[in-house]
């Protein structure tokens, strides 16, 4: 890309990361955009054609696109959550706290319930112009084994998630990433734990030095995208934020892929 349609691409990004579009909106048409960014008509395709490859806009119809996320299902209403009548501590420590929580399904006696709770966590999954994300390959003691993981780490009280997403992976990798977006939250063992992890993603980034992190930091790489699936069925991707953000990826371009062909 020119210097010209550099900018009309972090433009648009920058008005989708913003919500400026609604999930499900019918994009702008391309006559519009032509004429409101001032941009050729081919050197906008190309802009759309990687958003598209990105996930962050669907195909629908010849030149006619669509913000992602709409969905069908309705959510179930009528339903009664669980009442919770009390907590009492076991054990808490600054890495984590145990609990007896007192619960009450619907239709069902009163019991207690353990419950373990752990650290806000965000993860970052960084893309290259090349289809690379960037990994470091570490050593987890708990299950003894070596992996690629993702960087990521806790958010401290009062920080912003995206703020801790890009400071771990300049501490962890020595890369700045240009900008993170926001994809996902999710609880990885909700039956039992509570431990929200904030997945982001960015498009591009710069070498800014050395990993600062020495204890988290290990061999770092820019990994193919196209390899993900075999270092996945070899059981080399360690931990739910890694695999959660890879899948998302994984997913948006092939579901944008299946899009474009119909």
């Amino acid at each position: 890309m020119g210097p010209k349609t550099a900018k009309v691409y972090e433009i648009i990004r920058a008005r989708l990361a913003a919500g400026e579009y609604a999930p499900g909106a019918k994009f702008p048409s391309e006559r519009t955009l032509v004429e409101e960014l001032g941009i050729g008509r081919t050197a906008l395709r190309q802009v759309l054609a990687r958003l598209v490859a990105e996930g962050a806009l669907e195909v629908r119809g010849r030149s006619a696109y669509r913000v992602p996320g709409a969905v069908s299902v309705k959510t179930p209403e009528g339903l009664e959550a669980w009442r919770i009548h009390g907590e009492r501590n076991l054990y808490d420590n600054r890495w984590v706290k145990l609990q007896l929580w007192d619960v009450e399904p619907p239709g069902v006696e009163r019991f207690e319930h353990h419950v373990v709770k752990l650290h806000h966590v965000a993860v970052t999954a960084v893309l290259d112009g090349q289809d690379r994300v960037l990994m470091m390959w570490r050593y987890r003691f708990v299950p003894q084994q070596w992996g690629w993981e993702l960087p990521g780490g806790i958010v401290d009280e009062g920080e912003n998630p995206a703020d801790t997403a890009l400071r771990e992976v300049v501490e962890e990798t020595g890369w700045r990433p240009k900008s993170v977006e926001h994809v996902v939250t999710y609880q990885p063992m909700v039956g039992m734990v509570d431990s929200p992890h904030e997945i982001f993603v960015s498009h591009g980034a710069e070498r800014v030095g050395s990993p600062t992190d020495v204890e988290e930091a290990g061999h770092i790489e820019w990994v193919p995208l196209a390899d993900i699936p075999g270092l996945m069925a070899r059981g080399e991707l360690m931990g739910s934020g890694t695999l959660v953000a890879l899948l998302h990826i994984l997913a948006s371009r092939g579901k944008q892929g299946a899009t474009a062909a119909h």
